[in-house]
């Protein structure tokens, strides 16, 4: 049997990092075991479903590296289909037309909570042959079974039962024809031969329903996980205001796609006291057996550290890769100055993100309008000209612009001058850079090149005598 699992997103909104670690989940159990993974996009809900949701959806898994090996499939384009089973289920007396209106349905919930009673259909229209008239309006139902009981063995919470009797006659379809979610997941998942179900236990009560459907269409269900819930750090399920914002979002925070996929795979899962896993160690360890029954707590700080952690020590040349993309939302040119990959190697341990690496590292491609006021005021003054003028000139006078030779220049300077090295370093790193923080001096002048390091340098004089002219 080839294992084959789903992810099967609603296109209503952002794809949420809940949705995003049932897709990895449902990823790695299929490539654990040599297995297929499909993209299943349920968008039979016509008035909130976007083609632009549809699209976050897909930019969301390319980015994370989620690769499907079927879909995107629609259930809009199946719509025949689930006529064809809904007609089966008729003639079979498996399913039945329904007459009841609102406002009976309205009246029967408010008796049985009146009463104590959970909620239910009570089966009024089981045995109804005609309809009241030509002209009213009907849904089809689910003949569920009165009694026994349906045994969930779930792969995550063991097995769970539900008692047939609790479980009302579900609509299948609606007035329109529109089939309802429990008919259109079951026909899909039949239909595409899917073996496991991994998801939130938000959908455990619809469980039962399911499988109840399966066998009334004479076939076994898939297996089931369902996975607890993602809270809050306050115990409250993750919405915005803990920072369940899209995944698209984290990229753009500047978090590297392993890093969030490594930070997904924990909420729930471990594998001993790893913390770190490359894509590689997820897909040998995972086992949806080992995932907690416990709800997780999201915490952003330890999703920065790990971050930070891939930022170190992942190929810089991959790092680089995605710094480009930040780059390019700060309208800079990455051609256009330093080699990415060297600016990835001089400020990786002082970045935890890509977005903080790509703010820090704009005057290496771009000159600057203003200086730190902070640092100015406290480097730049007028007794610093000297220096600065004297090792501007033997920068010039560098036979080879690296960052060795550039290191003696300064360590010669401060010592002729009478200075501790960060007396003469700190200016020359504020004329350079317009703060008072950088990557090594050396290594920051050898980037930027010698024509634009000696350029700002001259600026900064020019500054500085504006200053001293003007006080």
């Amino acid at each position: 049997m080839t294992v084959r699992t789903r992810f099967a997103p609603s296109p209503t909104g952002l794809l949420h990092i809940g949705g995003a670690r049932t897709a990895l989940f449902s990823w790695l159990h299929a490539r654990h075991h040599g297995g297929e993974f499909v993209l299943r996009i349920e968008d039979t809900d016509r008035e909130r479903s976007t083609a632009e949701s549809v699209a976050v959806i897909l930019e969301g898994m390319a980015w994370l590296g989620l690769e499907y090996d079927e879909g995107p499939i629609f259930q809009t384009q199946r719509f025949d289909r689930y006529h064809e089973v809904l007609s089966q289920l008729l003639s079979e007396g498996k399913a039945y037309r329904c007459y009841c209106s609102k406002e009976r349905l309205t009246v029967l919930r408010a008796e049985q909570m009146a009463r104590g009673d959970k909620p239910r259909y009570d089966g009024h229209c089981r045995h109804v042959r005609r309809p009241p008239s030509a002209t009213t309006p009907s849904v089809i139902r689910f003949l569920n079974p009165n009694e026994g009981t349906v045994v969930v063995p779930d792969l995550v919470r063991g097995a769970v039962e539900f008692r047939n009797d609790e479980l009302d006659d579900l609509v299948l379809a609606r007035t329109d024809g529109t089939p309802t979610y429990n008919l259109t997941v079951v026909v899909d998942d039949l239909d595409m031969a899917i073996t496991h179900v991994i998801r939130g236990d938000d959908h455990l009560n619809n469980t039962p329903r399911q499988i109840n459907i399966f066998q009334a269409l004479g076939s076994a269900p898939p297996s089931y996980a369902h996975v607890p819930m993602i809270m809050g750090s306050d115990g409250q399920r993750l919405s915005k205001r803990h920072g369940a914002v899209s995944v698209l979002q984290y990229r753009q925070e500047g978090y590297l796609p392993e890093a969030l996929l490594n930070y997904l795979v924990r909420l729930g899962w471990s594998h001993g006291d790893q913390e770190v896993f490359s894509l590689d160690e997820m897909v040998d360890f995972f086992d949806v057996r080992d995932v907690n029954r416990a709800a997780s707590t999201f915490d952003p700080d330890k999703l920065q550290w790990l971050n930070h952690q891939y930022i170190k020590n992942v190929d810089p040349a991959h790092i680089a890769r995605h710094l480009s993309w930040q780059m390019g939302r700060l309208n800079i040119d990455p051609a256009a100055g330093a080699a990415l990959i060297e600016v990835v190697m001089v400020q990786r341990e002082r970045s935890k993100t890509l977005r903080e690496m790509a703010q820090n590292s704009v005057f290496f491609y771009e000159d600057f309008d203003d200086y730190d006021a902070a640092a100015a005021k406290k480097h730049l003054k007028p007794g610093i000209i000297g220096p600065l003028t004297r090792i501007r000139e033997d920068l010039q006078a560098v036979s080879q612009w690296a960052a060795s030779s550039i290191h003696e220049v300064i360590v010669d300077n401060a010592e002729a001058g009478g200075l501790k090295l960060g007396q003469l370093a700190q200016p020359l790193r504020v004329a350079v850079c317009g703060r008072a923080a950088s990557p090594p001096i050396d290594t920051t002048l050898e980037l930027l090149g010698r024509e634009r390091a000696l350029a700002r340098i001259d600026r900064a004089i020019e500054y500085l005598r504006h200053q001293k002219s003007h006080p």
